[in-house]
C-alpha cells in the first residue's frame, strides 16, 4: 500500500519569510560558539548526522504548492560540514544544496549553525545548537536526548493553540527614520562584532534602573537619533526599533518552532531635546507596559486571523506572496529605523563550561541596506553584532563609541578592512 507522504504546514512567522524569499535575500540568522581548543571536522560532522533526526523540523525543504508554501522531510544525503565564509548568512536558495535550510560552518575555534528563519526562531535554534555541542564534545549529558524520539510538542505551531476570540486592528504607525545606506554588490555583508563584560554591563544598565536589553536598545535609538541629526534632516521623524519577544515565558509551550512577537520602543526627536537616561526610562515604560499577555495574545490572534483569510486562502500563492510582501514593506520595515534582538543567556551544562569560551549571533540582511543588531551572552562575555548590506559603518562606530563613552570595555571583531 502507497503510504502518504509526510508534510508541515508553516506557522506564521514562516509564511512570512517565505513570501519574503528572492534571489537575493532569504531571512537568515547565525549562532556561532569559539570553542578553547581547535574545531575536530569528522567528530563534528558525526555530531551533526547523529543529532539532526532528533529535530525534525530543521530536517526538511520547502515545497511550492499552488496556494502555500509546505515543509517536507529532506531525506537527501547531508547536509555537509563547510569551511567557514567571508560573508555569513547568504541567501538560501530552496533548489540548491540538496533544499537543505540549514548549514554547518567550522573555521579554527569556531563552530557556526545558520538557519532559515521560516524554520525557527532563536530559542528553538538555540536549543538545536546547544544539543549539537554536547554531542560534538561530548560531555555526557546533553540538551535534548537526542536517541529520544522527538515529542509532538516540540513541533506544534504555537501561534495557533494560543489564538483568542480578541483581535485589534494595530494603529498605522508613523514612518520612522530608516537609516538607509548605499548597499554594496551582491553579495557583500559586513559584520562588526563588540565584546562587553556582561557584569559591567549590568552594572551600567542599573545605574539607569533598566534591563540589559532595555539599556542597549536606548543606547541604538540615542545613536541613531544623533545620526539623523546630523544628516540635517529639515524635519526629523521618529526612532524606532522591532524588538523580537520569545512568547514561551508568557504561553507555555514546548515548540522548536518560531514563536514570537516584536514590540516597538522608540522616541520622537522632533519633540525636543532627550538625554539619554530619559531615553533608557522611555525605553523601559514601553517596554513593561506593552510587554503584557493581554496585548501579545491580541496580536498572535491578529496574525492568525490575516494567514486564514478566507480570502486570501483562496489566492495563488505567487499573488499572496506579493501581498505578504507590500504588507510587510509598509508595517515591517517603514515603521522602524532597525532591529535589535538579544536572545539572552546560553546556558549550557556544567561539564560543557570549560570547553566554549564565547557565543556570537548574527542576524542576517534587511531587505533595504541598513544594519541588524544582535547579541548574546554566555559567561562573563555579552557579544553585540551590528551586520548589513550597507556600505558605510557609521551605526556600528557610533554605537560602540558610545559603550566606550559609558566607560565600558569594548573588543571589537570585524570583516569589514576598514571597520
Amino acid at each position: 500500500m502507497a503510504t502518504k507522504k509526510q508534510w508541515y504546514k508553516l506557522d506564521n512567522a514562516g509564511v512570512l519569510y517565505s513570501a519574503l524569499q528572492r534571489e537575493e535575500y532569504s531571512a537568515v540568522y547565525r549562532f556561532s560558539a569559539v570553542m578553547t581548543e581547535p574545531v575536530d571536522p569528522a567528530a563534528l560532522q558525526k555530531a551533526i548526522d547523529a543529532v539532526l533526526p532528533r529535530f525534525p523540523g530543521f530536517a526538511v525543504r520547502i515545497r511550492r504548492g499552488v496556494f502555500w508554501y509546505y515543509f517536507e522531510p529532506n531525506n537527501a544525503p547531508g547536509p555537509s560540514l563547510k569551511e567557514d565564509v567571508a560573508d555569513p548568512c547568504q541567501p538560501f536558495r530552496f533548489h540548491e544544496d540538496a533544499g537543505w535550510l540549514i548549514r554547518f560552518y567550522r573555521y579554527e575555534n569556531r563552530i557556526s549553525f545558520e538557519a532559515f528563519h521560516a524554520l525557527s526562531d532563536g530559542a528553538g535554534a538555540i536549543a538545536f545548537f546547544r544539543t549539537l555541542l554536547a554531542e560534538y564534545l561530548p560531555v555526557g549529558e546533553g540538551i535534548l536526548n537526542w536517541p529520544e524520539p522527538p515529542r509532538r510538542e516540540e513541533l506544534e505551531d504555537a501561534y495557533a493553540r494560543y489564538a483568542g476570540p480578541a483581535a485589534r486592528r494595530l494603529p498605522l504607525m508613523k514612518r520612522a527614520y530608516q537609516n538607509l545606506g548605499q548597499a554594496e554588490p551582491f553579495y557583500t555583508f559586513h559584520v562588526t562584532m563588540g565584546f562587553v563584560p556582561l557584569d559591567k554591563l549590568r552594572e551600567k544598565a542599573r545605574s539607569y534602573g533598566v534591563s540589559v536589553t532595555e539599556y542597549l536598545a536606548a543606547a541604538l535609538l540615542w545613536v541613531l537619533a544623533e545620526k539623523q541629526r546630523r544628516e540635517n534632516y529639515h524635519r526629523m521623524l521618529p526612532v524606532t526599533l522591532a524588538v523580537p519577544v520569545n512568547l514561551r515565558p508568557w504561553f507555555p509551550s514546548e515548540t522548536l518552532r518560531n514563536f514570537l512577537v516584536t514590540v516597538q520602543p522608540g522616541f520622537d526627536p522632533a519633540l525636543g531635546e532627550y538625554r539619554f537616561a530619559e531615553v533608557a526610562a522611555q525605553v523601559r515604560h514601553y517596554m513593561r507596559l506593552h510587554i503584557s499577555p493581554q496585548e501579545m495574545r491580541a496580536q498572535i490572534t491578529r496574525n492568525v486571523r490575516y494567514q486564514s483569510n478566507t480570502a486570501l486562502q483562496l489566492l495563488p500563492r505567487v499573488v499572496k506572496n506579493s501581498i505578504v510582501a507590500y504588507h510587510y514593506r509598509t508595517r515591517g520595515v517603514r515603521p522602524y529605523s532597525a532591529t535589535f534582538t538579544n536572545p539572552g543567556a546560553i546556558p549550557v551544562p556544567e561539564a560543557m563550561e570549560p570547553h566554549i569560551h564565547h557565543m556570537e549571533v548574527v542576524l542576517g540582511q534587511a531587505t533595504v541596506p541598513r544594519p541588524h543588531v544582535a547579541s548574546v551572552s554566555y559567561g562573563n562575555i555579552m557579544e553585540i553584532t551590528v551586520a548589513g548590506t550597507q556600505a558605510d559603518a557609521e551605526t556600528e562606530r557610533d554605537f560602540f563609541r558610545f559603550l566606550v563613552r559609558e566607560g565600558l570595555p569594548v573588543r571589537i571583531e570585524s570583516n569589514r578592512s576598514n571597520p
